[in-house]
This record gives structure tokens, C-alpha cells and sequence, in this order.
């Protein structure tokens, strides 16, 4: 019996890294801030669906990782990779940094499925710890299932306590979701990709890079958007 378990973990993790890995290198950088693009104003301009305007207008950061792969057998996984733009003092978003988020979990679980990850950052502290290099959400930074409608009024007591709120789409179909355990990180390669080597989020995020390309400043130009109105 522990021989037949051995074997089908074995099996399930030569099924798991393969596809991972083969997710993380199908697009460019741009391409990705063309899909983040895509799938904001998708979420957001679908009716009564959208995450709340007062949240995305008091938010401190937001995260958008579009097509987040997760495989699953017996070992399961999940990684994307996406943008993060932060909300300078005068109001206004930031440039956006590239990341990679990843997590793992052991269970009964088979199948591959991908999903839209948006994070919605309400607290400073969640914010500082990505840009010293990434965090573990619901250790580093309280985490919960976000409210959807036009208002936040939906949000309950637990929610309402969380620093950020996590939000998936998969099959059409938007909500809340628990991401516990998921790590966020910096993609310092796509980042050098696009903004050159050596750049730091905090110098993104600050205004100190210039030749952005179209596809990045459009990610930025959706939220200016939609938390302005």
C-alpha cells in the first residue's frame, strides 16, 4: 500500500512541475500587461459583478494575475504571473512591478483548471512587504474573500479585518476565493525586461523609470479608470 501512495505522488508531481513550468514561459511581459489589461476591464465592466468602487477607489495596492494554472494530483500547485501597482501619496498609480504567485497543497485533487487572480491591497503594511521581495498571504498579511456588487456593503465583519481582499474568475464566473498560503514575488527578470537591469520595485513604483512601454502604462491608465470613478 505505501508503495501504490509513493508511486502515485511520484506520479502526480512529474504531472505538476512540467505544466508549471511550461506556463511560466509562454508570454512576454508585455503580453502579460496586455492580458491584465483585458481581463481589469472585463471584470469591471461586467454589471453588478465588479469589485466594489469604494474598495478600488481606498486601496493601497492591486494585483492582477491573469490565467493562474493550477494542476492537481494528490500534489496540487498553482502558479501566474502578473502586475502590481501601488497608490502613490498624491493619489495617483504607480508604474507597474511584475510578479509571480505561487503556492502548493496536498490532498485528493486531480485536474488541471486557470483562473483570473485579482488582489486588492488594503493596508500599508501588506504593500511594504512586496516590495522588500514578496510575502505569503494570510501569514504576512490577513487575507479574504472579497465582496462583488457596486458596494462593499455585502463585506462581513471577518472580511472587513482582512488586508487584502482576493478575488478569481474561472469559467466566467467572478467571487471572492481564499488564497491562503499563496506566495507573491517579485519578477525581477520581466521586470529588467522591461524597465532594465538593476531597477528596484521601489524605484518603479516611485517614478523612476522612463520609455515605458504602451502595454505597461495601460495597465496603469485602467485603474486611474476605474477607482476614479
Amino acid at each position: 500500500m505505501l508503495k501504490i501512495r509513493l508511486h502515485h505522488l511520484l506520479f502526480g508531481a512529474a504531472l505538476l512541475l512540467p505544466a508549471l513550468a511550461a506556463h511560466a514561459d509562454d508570454d512576454t511581459p508585455q503580453a502579460r500587461a496586455q492580458t491584465a489589461v483585458r481581463v481589469l476591464n472585463e471584470i469591471e465592466q461586467a454589471p453588478d459583478k465588479a469589485i466594489p468602487s469604494d474598495l478600488l477607489k481606498d486601496a493601497k495596492a492591486i494585483a492582477v494575475i491573469p490565467d493562474v494554472l493550477k494542476v492537481g494530483f494528490v500534489f496540487g500547485g498553482r502558479r501566474g504571473e502578473g502586475l502590481i501597482s501601488v497608490k502613490r501619496p498624491d493619489g495617483t498609480w504607480s508604474n507597474p512591478s511584475f510578479i509571480s504567485f505561487g503556492g502548493g497543497s496536498v490532498g485528493f485533487q486531480i485536474g488541471v483548471s486557470s483562473t483570473d487572480v485579482i488582489l486588492v491591497f488594503r493596508s500599508q503594511r501588506g504593500v511594504d512587504s512586496i516590495v522588500n521581495g514578496k510575502f505569503t498571504i494570510g501569514a504576512d498579511a490577513s487575507a479574504a474573500a472579497g465582496p462583488v456588487g457596486r458596494t462593499a456593503s455585502a463585506a462581513t465583519d471577518q472580511q472587513l479585518k482582512a488586508e487584502i481582499y482576493s478575488y478569481s474568475r474561472a469559467r466566467g464566473l467572478f467571487a471572492g476565493v481564499a488564497l491562503d498560503g499563496s506566495v507573491l514575488k517579485i519578477d525581477q527578470d520581466a521586470n529588467a525586461a522591461v524597465y532594465g537591469p538593476g531597477i528596484t520595485p521601489r524605484r518603479i513604483f516611485e517614478g523612476g523609470v522612463g520609455n515605458v512601454p504602451q502595454a505597461v502604462v495601460k495597465f496603469r491608465d485602467a485603474l486611474e479608470e476605474y477607482t476614479a470613478k
